[in-house]
């Protein structure tokens, strides 16, 4: 696998844990944010959106690293 392809491979890996992140935050947000119905949760926002997408972001690296690693050993045994 040339450069080219393993950075596009880990930029799209980075982008696909992101919008994972964001669909994991995404379940029930709703109510999260009215969570005692007398005023919003704003923690959801400031602190679980943020970790969320953190978490996918680092997912993403890890399986870019993983995949890279592999791929790495069953090119160099040929």
């Amino acid at each position: 696998m040339g450069q080219r392809t393993q950075s596009a491979v880990g930029c799209l890996l980075m982008a696909l844990g992101w919008g994972a992140g964001l669909a994991v935050w995404a379940v029930d947000v709703r109510a999260r944010f009215w969570r005692f119905e007398q005023a919003p949760d704003w923690s959801v926002l400031y602190a679980e959106l943020p970790l969320a997408l953190l978490g996918g972001t680092a997912a993403g690296l890890a399986l870019w690293a993983a995949l890279s690693r592999l791929l790495g050993r069953v090119r160099g045994s040929r």
